[in-house]
């Protein structure tokens, strides 16, 4: 009951306590005599009748219109609630400053050969085979070729055969040149007695022709030695060349490494330059070629973290670096090719693995995230109805990004803090008042996570 009714019922029964002491009191002219003047029936049953009538009236005027007021207010409220539907409502959120775009990849091993055969012959010893951990120079393989001796001793003959060409040359050379220097005094003693008289001209004519003979015949000496030193550097060279292919019958590895492929055995036919013998990898740094979409590309670069991890064991996270870029993207797919490396000291990771590339990629300007069940598709665009000031429903044409599943990026049309309305059906119009009720907050206090691309 209000405070009000409450004080009128404390007045009156403080006047009926007043009335009953003043009946229990003696009258003012009896106090003489000593008697106590008794109230009639009359007089009680009037003041029962007007006790009554005061409670009648004080539950009149109190309990009935407080249970009326009562009354009309759960009234009102069952109307407001059947009038205002009620909808679930979620606020649109910052996406994290920062988002992991993963992507898959292939390991490949940063350095990787084949080792072919240079000589021919057949394999005589092998050393490893495939899974080998081998060092730099270690041997690998022995190839027998007995005719490379025989062509080595040859080539080896023909430089004896070329040096003795040019010992004879030389020889040659120096008597050519003793002639040429006989042949010069006896042109030149001629000249001196044509000049005189003594001897006719005829015959000094004859001793200055062998004199040019003799030098002709020296320069034309000296062209041959140089021919037989050109003829021995052919053949040592020769020599050297065989001598060389005579160590490649020695196989050994060009860098440390481990041994991937194992393709001959002992006694199979060894081709110069066709037989593949081995393929050797550098294994403890190895890299992965990704795919990075245009609308992330921009955000990579080198020296930035990735992480690496198998499908084998998801928890364990290899760390790794961006190398290099292509810093152009494939006209065909709109992508940036990016090299991951990572190091590989205890062999964990192996060439060939696929793998998933975890970027930790940095937003200039983290998109707005509302979920996905809050877009309406109509022939005017895609809407979000959201609910403004005084609960009132207004259809917002929004323009959306990436679509991460139950997430999805707006672009522009709405701000930060602006409540949608998930799953919208026919009673949400236009300018209509509802009651909004938060939704599941499922996705919404989760960071911001770029989905896989």
């Amino acid at each position: 009951m209000r405070p009000e009714t409450t004080n009128n019922e404390a007045e009156l029964r403080a006047e009926i306590e007043e009335l009953k002491r003043q009946l229990e009191q003696k009258p003012s002219g009896a106090g003489a005599a000593g008697q106590v003047v008794q109230p009639s029936s009359h007089t009680i049953r009037n003041l029962v009748l007007l006790f009554v009538v005061i409670l009648i009236v004080a539950f009149v005027a109190g309990y009935i219109p407080r249970h009326r007021r009562e009354l009309q207010l759960v009234a009102e409220a069952d109307t407001h609630n059947e009038a205002l539907p009620q909808v679930s409502v979620m606020a649109a959120i910052r996406a994290a400053g920062r988002g992991n775009l993963v992507l898959p990849g292939n390991i490949q091993a940063v350095t990787e050969a084949p080792i072919l055969a240079r000589a021919e012959g057949f394999l005589k010893t092998r050393y490893v085979d495939i899974g080998d951990r081998v060092t730099e120079g270690q041997l690998l393989a022995e190839i027998e070729a007995p005719d490379m001796d025989q062509q080595v001793r040859q080539a080896q003959a023909t430089v004896q055969q070329v040096q003795a060409d040019l010992e004879r040359a030389t020889a040659a050379l120096e008597q050519g040149k003793a002639n040429e220097s006989l042949a010069k005094v006896t042109a030149q003693r001629w000249d001196n007695l044509v000049k005189r008289g003594v001897v006719s001209r005829q015959e000094n004519d004859q001793y200055q022709a062998q004199y040019v003979a003799q030098s002709a015949n020296v320069r034309a000496l000296d062209h041959a030695v140089a021919a037989a030193k050109s003829n021995v550097a052919a053949a040592e060279a020769n020599v050297s060349r065989l001598s060389d292919l005579q160590g490649y019958l020695k196989v050994r590895a060009p860098f440390a490494g481990v041994i991937t492929l194992r393709n001959v055995d002992v006694g199979a036919l060894v081709n110069s330059g066709s037989t593949l013998l081995f393929r050797i990898a550098k294994t403890n740094l190895l890299r992965t070629y990704v795919n990075v979409p245009q609308s992330s590309a921009a955000d990579i670069h080198v020296g930035q973290e990735a992480f690496l991890s198998t499908s084998e064991a998801p928890e364990t996270k290899f760390p790794g670096q961006v190398a290099r870029t292509a810093n152009a993207l494939d006209p065909a797919s709109r992508t940036l090719l990016v090299e991951i490396q990572a190091a590989n000291p205890a062999g964990k990771l192996l060439p060939g693995m696929y793998v998933q590339v975890d970027l930790n990629l940095p937003r200039k300007d983290p998109p707005l995230l509302i979920p996905s069940d809050t877009l309406v598709v109509r022939p005017e665009g895609t809407l979000v109805a959201l609910v403004g000031a005084g609960n009132v429903v207004h259809f917002q044409r929004v323009l959306v990004g990436r679509d991460f599943g139950d997430r999805i990026e707006v672009l522009s049309g709405m701000t930060e803090g602006e409540r949608a309305i998930v799953n919208p059906n026919d009673s949400v119009q236009e300018g209509v008042r509802v009651q909004p009720v938060a939704g599941a907050e499922s996705g919404a206090k989760r960071p911001a996570k770029a989905g896989s691309h």
